[in-house]
């Protein structure tokens, strides 16, 4: 068998998200298998980085999965590119080592969340911003920001209330930067919880709408307590940049 590794691009708009699930046949996964069974002749089951959510899109996804012999990367890319919508692309085919495995190896992840402050967001990227519709006092998001740094336990900012794992993780930047109307947070850190990285955008939202003070975000971290912190902000205005090996 042959271990493949790709990195992908993707518009979520019509997506249920990466993970394949058996009640919808829209998923980035299910798409992939779908095209590689066609393929190799036989099943191929595809592990990925990171499960985005529905509507959440990706720049930088990498995945990997085994093939049967002798079908090449450059085999793999050109196919998959030929027979995947036109909202997935593949943009790197390589053999992976034996022992690679994209969720598992990576060290480090990047998400990217776009807030439009115009009163009406650009008819052509609607899709991947959240109309905000007011402009925030971005110099008070930076200082709530400065607050969610370093390892910390985020169980405030995840909405699986199930979760029994370590809610523990490390964000070694949020950087929050202005681009004309808009309002670009990038997060790097060591892993994401569910919907963390939207329910800390939604939290930064509030308190650069003066509904919380930035200071705010420590209470919200003791508390431990997912109803603590602020709203979960929309799936479109998210991307998945990048993943570090």
């Amino acid at each position: 068998m042959n271990h493949i590794k790709i990195v992908l691009q993707y518009d979520g708009s019509r997506y249920d998200g990466w993970q394949k699930q058996g009640n919808t046949g829209q998923t980035i996964q299910g798409k992939l298998e779908d095209v590689l069974e066609k393929l190799a002749g036989v099943p191929v089951e595809v592990r990925g980085a990171g499960r985005t959510d529905a509507g959440v899109h990706a720049l930088g996804q990498t995945a990997d999965f085994y093939i049967p012999d002798p079908i090449s990367p450059p085999e793999v890319k050109s196919y998959l590119n030929r027979y995947l919508p036109e909202d997935i692309r593949i943009l790197k085919a390589e053999q992976a080592g034996e022992r690679f495995h994209s969720r598992l190896n990576a060290v480090s992840k990047t998400y990217r969340y776009v807030i439009e402050t115009g009163e009406k967001k650009d008819v052509f990227q609607r899709k991947y911003v959240y109309g905000l519709g007011k402009r925030p006092d971005v110099e008070a998001m930076k200082q709530g920001a400065s607050f969610l740094t370093g390892e910390r336990d985020f169980k405030s900012f995840c909405a699986n209330k199930k979760m029994k794992k370590s809610t523990v993780r490390t964000v070694y930047s949020i950087d929050i930067r202005e681009e004309g109307s808009r309002i670009i947070l990038t997060f790097r850190g060591n892993g994401f919880l569910y919907h963390m990285v939207r329910i800390m955008t939604g939290t930064l939202i509030e308190v650069g709408l003066g509904k919380r003070p930035p200071e705010d975000i420590k209470r919200i971290l003791a508390a431990a307590n997912r109803e603590e912190a602020g709203f979960t902000a929309p799936a479109e205005g998210l991307f998945l940049v990048k993943v570090d090996y």
